[in-house]
């Protein structure tokens, strides 16, 4: 392993000289609040950048290899959108502007919203969530605010089938309705008898995400939005796996009342480690009313020219975020969208369902697949052979970091024993799919012949194998000097 920067660190070493004062120097804090003794590297300029540049190198990102995280849609991102979102005309403009001095912001945001509503099959979209999680907030939130108004203040169930999204359960508790589970059939489908058990007049609504957690699309989803319905609930849309749907397929269509988007999935902004984040929720005009503000609306100028402000919706659960919304998300999606165009959105989805049933056509020979049907965008795998029984998921995943790759979704949806969820997206090559499919062949010849390369693995990885368990609990987030004549 490399030296880290405090390793580097000589008494006297400076990596920048700034020029003198040219102003009157600020005093400084209170003696309390100083300390003499800051540990702090003295390195030179080379060094520190070396540091920095080597620390980089070790990243893992969409633009050094595949991606396969399940959904998660780790698409390459066009550089083009990146450069759209660097327009000095968008970027240098504040939320504080008179919207007189912004109509370019608004009139890309509405142009936004209206795609988002075509594609989606709804009649209006708001922009303001900031992520897929808080656009699900949103359109609980919406439901709720919908049947308060009717007077059915018992309507508080919330069905949430086993293959959902973790966040489904949680968006709902923090609504204060509750979150009862529906089971999946055999085909991977919502049961329709177990769902007939739940339509009551306490029913609020479903949480459907369609194509499912297993990459399946639900072949009951028709039938599923009417019998909610006709139990007067309404349909809640996890849009997390719209890459499937483009072009293709309108939720609002099959009959959702709301639907989240994830611009930082489907739309191409770059995302991980916590962001960034953009949620919109799109309605159908049952709910359009409920959605939260402000929205832009484009009215006519005194001499025909379009004229775009700001409106809140007749009965707005409000804002959901400060302003309105990530901006330079908007941006980049707007400009993926107007790249592609119809067409190309449509064949981007179609590519993706290609690749993943491609992949699965494959590995379905070597390992586990529990549905074995045609997938949508992707598809969940079993890391457990019969034949290699010590050998789990986990070790799978590691192992292919070996082979250059980016491990996919592990342990994930909860339904499937050691699952391995694979998403490899529209824009790898048949070539990388067959290197990736070919390490997973060699994984499993591994595992039956070798299994304690897998146990071991990562070896090739500037870490090994981390307890990943007591990371998460007791993170040890600084450098810690070594004791003298002991280990680290």
């Amino acid at each position: 392993m490399e030296p880290v920067i405090y390793e580097l660190s000589a008494p006297g070493r400076c990596g920048a000289h700034l020029p003198a004062l040219d102003v009157p120097a600020s005093p400084l804090p209170p003696a309390h609040l100083l300390r003499e003794d800051l540990d702090l590297p003295e390195v030179s300029e080379v060094d520190l950048v070396r540091h920095f540049v080597r620390l980089s190198q070790l990243n893992y990102g969409v633009d050094t290899g595949m991606y396969p995280l399940g959904s998660c849609t780790m698409k390459y991102n066009p550089k083009v959108n990146e450069d759209a979102a660097r327009i000095s005309g968008l970027v240098e403009t504040h939320p504080y502007q008179p919207v007189e001095t912004v109509q370019g912001n608004l009139a890309l945001m509405h142009g936004l919203q209206c795609f988002l509503a075509e594609l989606g099959g709804f009649a209006a979209v708001s922009l303001q969530p900031a992520a897929g999680a808080q656009g699900e907030l949103t359109g609980i939130l919406m439901i709720r605010n919908y049947h308060r108004d009717r007077g059915d203040e018992q309507r508080q169930i919330m069905l949430i089938p086993d293959s959902a999204h973790g966040t489904n359960p949680a968006s709902t508790s923090m609504v204060g309705m509750q979150a009862v589970e529906v089971r999946s059939d055999a085909r991977g489908n919502v049961d329709l008898e177990g769902l007939r058990l739940h339509l009551n007049e306490r029913l609020a609504g479903i949480m459907l995400t369609n194509p499912n957690t297993l990459g399946l699309f639900d072949e009951n989803v028709v039938e599923v939005c009417r019998l909610v319905h006709a139990a007067g609930g309404l349909v809640y849309g996890d849009g997390a796996n719209f890459n499937a749907l483009m072009g293709i397929v309108k939720p609002g269509d099959l009959g959702f009342d709301v639907l989240h988007y994830n611009l930082h999935k489907t739309f191409s902004t770059p995302h991980g480690g916590g962001g960034p984040g953009s949620g919109p929720v799109g309605a159908a005009p049952t709910l359009a009313a409920y959605l939260p503000g402000p929205i832009v609306s484009r009215d006519n100028g005194a001499e025909g020219e379009a004229l775009y402000r700001f409106v809140m919706p007749e009965r707005s659960i409000g804002r959901v975020k400060s302003f309105y919304g990530h901006f330079a998300i908007m941006v980049r999606a707007y400009a993926y969208i107007r790249m592609l165009g119809a067409q190309g959105l449509r064949e981007s989805s179609m590519a993706a369902v290609l690749n993943a049933n491609y992949l699965q056509a494959i590995l379905r020979q070597v390992y586990p697949l529990p549905y074995p049907r045609v997938c949508m965008h992707e598809f969940v795998l079993q890391g457990h052979l019969e034949d290699a029984p010590d050998v789990r998921a986990l070790d799978i995943a590691k192992r292919l970091i070996d082979y250059g790759f980016h491990p996919p979704t592990n342990y994930f949806p909860l339904i499937v024993h050691e699952a391995l969820m694979i998403e490899p997206t529209e824009t790898e090559s048949r070539q990388t799919l067959d290197q990736f499919a070919e390490a997973m062949v060699r994984i499993a010849r591994e595992a039956r012949e070798q299994p304690d390369l897998l146990h071991d693995a990562p070896q090739s990885a500037p870490l090994r194998r981390l307890d990943e368990v007591r990371a998460a609990r007791d993170p040890i987030l600084c450098w810690q000097r070594p004791a003298a004549g002991g280990a680290e």
